[in-house]
C-alpha cells in the first residue's frame, strides 16, 4: 500500500518546486507512474484478503475501485490543460495540489480497514471537490452547487458518524475483519432499523439515490471537466462500496429498510432515465443517466447476494469509465462552442469527424452493447433482481429501454443534423484530447477480454 500511498503525496512537494514550463509533464508523468505501480494489485494470485498491515490493505472488493481512482489522476490533468491555459501558475499548482490530495483520500478510502478511517476519508473527499466546484467551475451558480453539494452530504453523515460511535462502544472495535467475527447484536427491531437507516443514509446520498439526488445535477453542471469526471468515476461509487463493505461486514440487513431503499431505487431508474429524454443541457443529461445507473447498484448492493455484489461492482467501474469518458466528450464541445445546448451543437460528426468516432464508442457502451461490461454488470444485477423479485423485470427492462433511447437521442443530436450558421469554423481537436479518450476507453475494450478482474470474485 505505501508504495502507491507516498508516491501520491511525494507529488506535492514535486508540483509545488517543479519549473512552471515542466509542471504539467512533471505531473502526468509521476501521476502515470503512481497508476501503474497500482496495476500489480490485479494480480491473479490475490488472496481472499491481502491485508498489507492492520489498518490499510485491499481485496477484492476494493482493488478494482481502488485503480479506478488511480487511472483517473492522470486523465483529470490532462483534461483540465486546456481548461487552465490562461490562469497564472500559482493556480496551476493549487489546482493539480487539490487533484493530488483528493485522489489521495480517495485512495486512503478504498484501501483503509477500520470503518472510523474510512469515515474520515470518505469527508476528507469532501473539502477538495468543493474547492475545484467553487474555484474552478464556469458559471455564477457554481457557489450554490456547491452549498447544495455541502450540505446534503455533511447532513447525511452525521447519523453516519453517531451508528459508527455506537458500534465502537457495543463491539470495542471497528476492524472489518475483526467484525466479521464477533457481530454486534440488536436489541429491538426498531432499533435496529433506525441504527442500520443510520449506517446507509449518507451512501445513498452519496449515490445518490433518487429523492436524495438533487445536489448532483446542479455539481456536475458547474463544476470543471476535472470535477465532473472525479464525481461521476469514483466518488459516487464511493457510497456504493461503503453499501457493499457495511452490509458484508454487519448481520443481515432488515426488510423492513430494504425494501422502501429498493423501490426507490428501481422507480428512480425510470424517473430519472425518463428525465434524460427531456434535457436540454448536455451535461446535465450524463448527470441523470448517472442517477439511472447508481439506482441499478442501489438495488443490487440492498439484494445482498453474491451475483448482485458482483454485478454492483462490474457496473461501478464501467459505468466510471464511460460516464467520465461521455463528460470529456461534452467538455470538448463546450470548449468550442461556449453552450451547453444539445440544439446549439448539431452536427459535430461533419466538423470533427474523430471525435464522433469517440461519441459513438461511448454511446454504445452507455447503453450497454454487448459484449460491453457495462451490460455484463446491468445483466447480472437484473438477473439477481429478478431472482429475487420477478416484479423488477418491469422496471429494470423498461429503464433499459429508455437509457438506449436517450443515449441515441444524445448521439444523434450532437453528431447530426443541419450546422448552425455560427459553428461553420472551429478548432481544430488536439492529439492530447484523442489521448483522453483512447486512455477511457481502452480499459473497457481490455476488460471486455477478462471480466473477472473486476467481478470481486465473490465465489
Amino acid at each position: 500500500m505505501l508504495k502507491i500511498i507516498v508516491p501520491m503525496v511525494l507529488l506535492l512537494p514535486t508540483i509545488t518546486f517543479c519549473k512552471p514550463k515542466q509542471l504539467w509533464s512533471t505531473t502526468l508523468a509521476h501521476s502515470f507512474g503512481v497508476t501503474l505501480l497500482s496495476l500489480q494489485l490485479f494480480k491473479p494470485s490475490m488472496e481472499l484478503t491481502m491485508f498489507s498491515n492492520y489498518y490499510l490493505g485491499v481485496d477484492q472488493i476494493s482493488t478494482p475501485l481502488f485503480i479506478l481512482s488511480c487511472w483517473l489522476s492522470p486523465l483529470m490533468i490532462l483534461a483540465s490543460q486546456n481548461h487552465l491555459t490562461m490562469e497564472p501558475i500559482s493556480r496551476k499548482r493549487t489546482f493539480a495540489a487539490t487533484i493530488i490530495l483528493l485522489q489521495t483520500s480517495l485512495i486512503l478510502a478504498f484501501s483503509t480497514t477500520e470503518l472510523i478511517m474510512f469515515f474520515i476519508m470518505f469527508e476528507a473527499t469532501l473539502i477538495p471537490t468543493l474547492v475545484v466546484i467553487t474555484r474552478w467551475g464556469n458559471q455564477m451558480e457554481r457557489l450554490n452547487a456547491g452549498t447544495y453539494f455541502l450540505f446534503y452530504t455533511l447532513i447525511g453523515s452525521m447519523p453516519l458518524l453517531v451508528a459508527l460511535l455506537y458500534m465502537q462502544t457495543k463491539n470495542g472495535t471497528l476492524s472489518t475483519y475483526t467484525m466479521q467475527l464477533n457481530q454486534p447484536t440488536m436489541m429491538t427491531s426498531w432499533a435496529h432499523s433506525m441504527w442500520w437507516f443510520a449506517l446507509l443514509i449518507a451512501f445513498m446520498i452519496k449515490m445518490p439515490l433518487y429523492g436524495l439526488h438533487l445536489w448532483l445535477p446542479k455539481a456536475h453542471v458547474e463544476a470543471p471537466i476535472a470535477g465532473s469526471m472525479i464525481l461521476a468515476a469514483v466518488l459516487l461509487k464511493l457510497g456504493g462500496y461503503g453499501i457493499i463493505r457495511i452490509t458484508m461486514t454487519l448481520n443481515p440487513l432488515s426488510k423492513t429498510l430494504s425494501y422502501p431503499f429498493t423501490v426507490m431505487a428501481l422507480w428512480g431508474v425510470i424517473m430519472t432515465s425518463s428525465i434524460c429524454l427531456r434535457q436540454t443541457d448536455l451535461k446535465s443529461l450524463i448527470a441523470y443517466s448517472s442517477i439511472s445507473h447508481m439506482g441499478l447498484v442501489i438495488a443490487a448492493t440492498l439484494t445482498q447476494t453474491q451475483w448482485s455484489h458482483t454485478g454492483a461492482i462490474t457496473l461501478m467501474i464501467a459505468h466510471g469509465l464511460t460516464s467520465s469518458m461521455l463528460f470529456c466528450l461534452a467538455n470538448t464541445n463546450y470548449e468550442r462552442t461556449h453552450s451547453r445546448m444539445l440544439f446549439l451543437t448539431q452536427n459535430m460528426q461533419l466538423l470533427l469527424p474523430l471525435m464522433g468516432l469517440w461519441w459513438l464508442l461511448a454511446s454504445l457502451t452507455n447503453m450497454a452493447l454487448p459484449p460491453t461490461i457495462n451490460l455484463m454488470g446491468e445483466l447480472t444485477i437484473i438477473t439477481s433482481l429478478f431472482n429475487w423479485s420477478n416484479i423488477t423485470i418491469l422496471m429494470t427492462g423498461l429503464g433499459m429501454l429508455i437509457t438506449a433511447t436517450y443515449t441515441l437521442y444524445m448521439l444523434i443530436t450532437t453528431q447530426w443534423g443541419k450546422t448552425p450558421s455560427y459553428m461553420k469554423t472551429i478548432s481544430p481537436t488536439h492529439t492530447r484530447e484523442h489521448l483522453l479518450m483512447m486512455l477511457h476507453i481502452m480499459p473497457t475494450i481490455l476488460l471486455m477480454m477478462k471480466p473477472e478482474l473486476i467481478w470481486g470474485n465473490f465465489y
